[in-house]
């Protein structure tokens, strides 16, 4: 209610109950943000070698391909908040046609809306993750690819694939160092944490909280 009278900027909550009744409060109080239809959440692991980012961990079941288009174009323009150039990989158990599943379909789809709304955008699929992150593979199996080097978003086609990966990465290889969840599509900066964050991350967020604070809000739909 603060954010919604003016009477702050940013909000952190979530260290405490349920992911699910803070998104209920924050889409009821402050709303998505111009021209969105959906929220999504993501989450960046600080990986040895590099830094990833993971979407949609924490919102959204079983996304269709326009929900998987719109939290990508919100994922990379959040991505370049860090002063990054987003490669967006749109992840699959099929490996560019090598498997015609319904999630495998539903990703072909969402890359045609991606494509279509965001032509400068570096982004492939749909593909395996190990296509996603060395390029040496990709290039094997689709020597046509677009997308170059390695990606550093990695979108998954439901929010089990997204937990999962995040969860198995942040304590197999990334010492339990990430920023996040870093929630999308909000109107205002509000993120919604998981009770266990820890204080790095906490101190993490509110940083971001402060960079999305200060950014301009969009006046029109990036959709």
């Amino acid at each position: 209610m603060m954010i919604h009278k003016g009477e702050a900027d940013a909000l952190i909550c979530g260290t405490l109950g349920m992911f699910a009744e803070h998104m209920r409060y924050i889409d009821q109080v402050i709303g998505l943000r111009p021209g969105a239809r959906h929220y999504a959440a993501m989450n960046a692991i600080i990986l040895p070698s590099r830094t990833v980012f993971i979407c949609d961990t924490y919102v959204t079941n079983d996304p269709d391909a326009e929900h998987i288009a719109e939290m990508t174009l919100l994922a990379a323009d959040e991505v370049r908040r860090f002063g990054i150039v987003p490669k967006v990989a749109l992840l699959s158990a099929s490996n560019f046609g090598s498997v015609d599943t319904p999630a495998a379909r539903k990703m072909r789809a969402a890359l045609a809306l991606i494509t279509e709304r965001a032509p400068d955008l570096q982004v492939e699929g749909e593909m395996h993750g190990d296509a996603a992150l060395s390029e040496e593979i990709r290039m094997r199996v689709f020597p046509r690819a677009r997308l170059r080097g390695e990606a550093n978003l990695l979108v998954m086609p439901t929010l089990d694939a997204a937990n999962i990966s995040f969860n198995l990465l942040k304590t197999a290889a990334g010492g339990g160092v990430t920023v996040g969840p870093m929630l999308l599509g909000a109107a205002r900066p509000a993120h919604i944490l998981t009770p266990s964050a820890t204080v790095r991350r906490i101190v993490n967020m509110t940083a971001l909280a402060v960079a999305d604070a200060n950014a301009p809000r969009p006046q029109e739909s990036l959709f």
